[in-house]
């Protein structure tokens, strides 16, 4: 209200300068009839307006078309993504049971995609409500501040990246994974060209973190809890061993480490086995402690190796015996093992018929163009590929090639 009165002030002058005659000349110099009448009508209808600019009016009618079409596309929408749940529930119960899934049980349709007008910009200054101040993304030096402070603990780093490489290519193949599947996955993550603790947004210049997001195969703090509370117990045997074989000082730092792991390892185990029982764990100083040890050289690459082991190991106890290609194994890493493992069992006729909206939920779809673009199982399999390929040219891929 206040903005409109402002409005009206600055612009009465202008209009009341239109209408008045001509001050000097007398009547032979007034406006013409015609025009007076214009001018008088134009500041009826302004005053009629309330004061409102032609600019704001002319927003307000773009404002009316935008909200008309979106609130079309969302209910056309809408029907969709409520279709692609229903299917989603229906292979899942199919596969409780025991039954084959077929392709009458994804959506074929490709999403709508909103393609009507813009948002316009309102051009009177508008109040926004305070947004809540968002939380910083922890670093490498919060981690470890936290690890030092909670359980007065420093991960002991690597001499340097080739060390880091050879104990991660070392356990992974001990413990199941191949030199294609680590080093590909890797060159996807990364780049091909990712330290042991580069996080997402600190890489290629960056210089602003984006997620907790680190390493080779870019755990996030909940995926550092959940794997200690899961995978805990192999990772205090493995160090127990290392323990046994050791001796003098080198000794003592171990076990000292080994106690941390095994606090840590409790501390994990303590919430149910959930993934946001795990996250809230993972949002908390506990949780930022418990991430540094991916920066670790005896743990770091344990974390590293289980983040993908534990989708082989998910496919092998779904009755998917298949060695999987390292595509394979990025669409579990970054969908999740259930849904990955739905588009892995997937025979090529239906990737290349099934959309991949059938594995997201809207905001995520709508929000990732690389799945929008390449928009079946098939094509966003190929381009992960072809991808990979690439990467893995770069010296960091060659590099850990180099290390199994």
């Amino acid at each position: 209200m206040h903005q409109s009165i402002r409005n009206a002030v600055r612009l009465v002058p202008l209009a009341l300068v239109l209408l008045a005659p001509a001050v000097r000349g007398g009547e032979s110099d007034a406006l013409p009839p015609a025009v007076r009448n214009a001018n008088a009508q134009l500041l009826s209808q302004f005053f009629a307006q309330g004061g409102v600019s032609p600019a704001v009016l002319e927003y307000r009618r773009k404002l009316q078309e935008y909200q008309a079409a979106r609130a079309a596309f969302d209910e056309e929408a809408g029907a969709y993504w409520s279709q692609i749940s229903e299917k989603r529930k229906g292979r899942n119960a199919k596969r409780r049971s025991g039954q084959q899934v077929t392709l009458d049980d994804y959506v074929l349709e490709h999403p709508p995609l909103y393609n009507g007008p813009k948002r316009p910009v309102n051009p009177e200054p508008e109040e926004t409500p305070d947004r809540p101040t968002k939380k910083p993304i922890p670093v490498v030096a919060d981690l470890l501040r936290a690890a030092q402070e909670l359980y007065q603990f420093t991960p002991q780093r690597p001499a340097n990246e080739v060390e880091f490489k050879r104990v991660y290519a070392r356990y992974a193949l001990a413990s199941g994974l191949t030199r294609e599947q680590a080093v590909r996955v890797y060159a996807f993550e990364t780049g091909g060209t990712g330290s042991y603790d580069v996080q997402a947004g600190i890489e290629h210049g960056g210089k602003r973190a984006i997620s907790t997001a680190m390493g080779y195969n870019q755990l996030l703090t909940t995926n550092s809890v959940e794997l200690l509370a899961e995978q805990g117990h192999e990772f205090i045997r493995a160090l127990s061993d290392k323990v046994a074989r050791t001796s003098g000082p080198a000794r003592q730092s171990l076990e000292h480490k080994l106690t941390v792991l095994k606090k840590m390892v409790a501390h994990a185990k303590s919430v149910p086995d959930t993934w946001s029982e795990h996250e809230k764990i993972g949002n908390t100083a506990q949780g930022w402690a418990m991430h540094a040890m991916v920066l670790d050289i005896d743990i770091g690459p344990m974390l590293q190796t289980h983040k993908l082991l534990t989708s082989v190991l998910f496919a092998r106890a779904k009755g998917y015996n298949r060695p999987l290609s390292a595509a394979e194994l990025e669409m579990m890493n970054l969908t999740g093992d259930g849904t990955g493992l739905d588009m892995v069992t997937m025979p090529q006729v239906m990737r290349e018929q099934v959309p991949t909206s059938n594995f997201f939920q809207r905001g995520g779809y709508e929000r990732n163009p690389v799945a929008i673009r390449h928009n079946t199982v098939a094509k966003l399999l190929a381009v992960t590929d072809t991808r990979m390929d690439s990467n893995s040219n770069n010296a960091g891929a060659r590099e850990l090639a180099g290390a199994f």
